[in-house]
């Protein structure tokens, strides 16, 4: 399937930003941040529920030994830059120590163990960051809205594959067996 083009993604996001000034984020509890036992096993990050239903909770591993070199720590970095943890420069598809060091501090702030490895619950807790915009034609948009900056995802309706748009406004598909930012 093609990538989805720029068309409606300006007034998608702008719904999206006026959409986030008026919703709350909860106050997250304390919990771990393994993925034991939670990876589907699918190649890219998946869902198929709304996005605040849950959507990134079964997610694979990402950190310097599993998924390192792969678009799924693209958008995870992005979502550390969101946040203020990471530089544009440092969102590469690399899993290295920047990545990890800013992971740790991420789960901390998060109310997460802070193991600097993204598994079920850093991806579930990040997942809680992103608003549902509905569909547009093949997909359905949404936006992670860190502390910092906001970024547009979307995920393709028949598949359930999430994409982003990364720092440098490029789109990529969030796979874990692919690396093509950077």
């Amino acid at each position: 399937m093609a990538q989805p083009g720029k068309r409606g993604l300006r007034t998608a996001f702008v719904a999206i930003a006026l959409t986030a000034t008026t919703l709350g984020f909860g106050v997250v509890t304390a919990g771990s941040a393994a993925a034991s036992g939670s990876y589907t096993g699918r190649a890219f990050i998946y869902g198929a529920a709304g996005y605040l239903d849950g959507d990134w909770a079964d997610e694979g591993v990402n950190n310097v030994s599993t998924h390192r070199h792969s678009n799924a720590t693209c958008l995870w970095q992005t979502i550390l830059r969101a946040d203020g943890y990471l530089a544009a420069s440092d969102v590469d598809g690399i899993f290295g120590d920047r990545t990890h060091a800013a992971t740790v501090r991420w789960q901390q702030a998060h109310g997460l163990y802070g193991d600097g490895s993204v598994g079920r619950d850093t991806w579930a807790r990040a997942g809680r960051k992103v608003t549902d915009q509905g569909p547009d034609g093949d997909y359905r948009w949404g936006g992670y809205f860190g502390i910092e900056r906001s970024f547009p995802v979307m995920r393709n309706r028949d598949g359930g594959k999430y994409g982003f748009y990364d720092p440098d406004g490029v789109f990529r598909w969030a796979s874990y067996d692919t690396r093509t930012c950077g």
